[in-house]
């Protein structure tokens, strides 16, 4: 989590040089944001986040070379080690998001997004929470999973039997897309028990994040495809 007296540092990845200034403009009107550096592709993005450890990375998804995915794995792979990556895509059902995710992105915004807007993203990314929202998460995972069936991860299927039962349940309503006030409505707990077992899940499973429980679960067969609103 940032430390609020300290500017939130940012690394900004694409391959159009008007979008790279653009963002890092628009970014840097505010205290508590700084853009340390550009990268006009997902190489340069690496070489430059090991080199200057930022906290957040504005990633494109489709660069020339190493693309926003690869550079999102690489940039993601040792744990919580790295920054945290929002990855920018043109179109809000682009076919690679599902996969930017899985690669360990926290979240995603569309290019146009308001000023605003991705204000507030940068903030959301760097204070640890996922970007999705429930209604968001609900529509990813309905529109790419279905289309996209993979075969159960072994590395998740086997974490999730560190799971105690409740934790497990949680874990499912999480992916069905669940908010945790709607979690407490259902459970019948207070919304810091839920926060607990989120943060229990995330730790068992070696995530970062909301958004990569979320993909677990349906990457171990927890959520199966089309019964995503079992939860509800």
């Amino acid at each position: 989590m940032s430390d609020p007296l300290t500017p939130v540092r940012i690394v900004i990845a694409d391959d159009h040089p008007v979008v790279r200034t653009g963002f890092a403009a628009v970014l840097d009107t505010q205290p508590d944001f700084t853009v340390i550096e550009t990268a006009p592709d997902g190489a340069e993005a690496v070489r430059i986040c090991r080199e200057l450890t930022p906290d957040i990375v504005l990633m494109d998804i489709r660069m020339p070379g190493v693309d926003g995915i690869e550079a999102t794995r690489e940039l993601t792979s040792d744990g919580t080690g790295g920054p945290r990556v929002l990855i920018l895509t043109t179109f809000d059902l682009d076919e690679y998001v599902y996969d930017a995710l899985r690669a360990g992105a926290s979240g995603f915004l569309l290019k146009d997004v308001s000023a605003e807007r991705l204000f507030d993203a940068v903030r959301i990314i760097a204070a640890g929470d996922a970007l999705l929202a429930p209604a968001v998460t609900r529509r990813l995972i309905r529109e790419f999973v279905q289309l996209k069936p993979e075969p159960a991860d072994t590395r998740f299927v086997n974490a999730l039997a560190e799971l105690t039962p409740r934790e497990t349940q949680v874990l499912r309503l999480v992916a069905a897309g669940l908010s945790n006030l709607e979690i407490v409505a259902r459970l019948a707990v207070t919304e810091e028990t839920v926060k607990t077992h989120v943060s229990h899940i995330l730790a068992k499973l070696g995530l970062r994040d909301r958004t990569q429980a979320v993909i677990a679960a349906y990457e171990a067969g927890l959520i199966v495809p089309g019964s995503w609103e079992q939860g509800r």
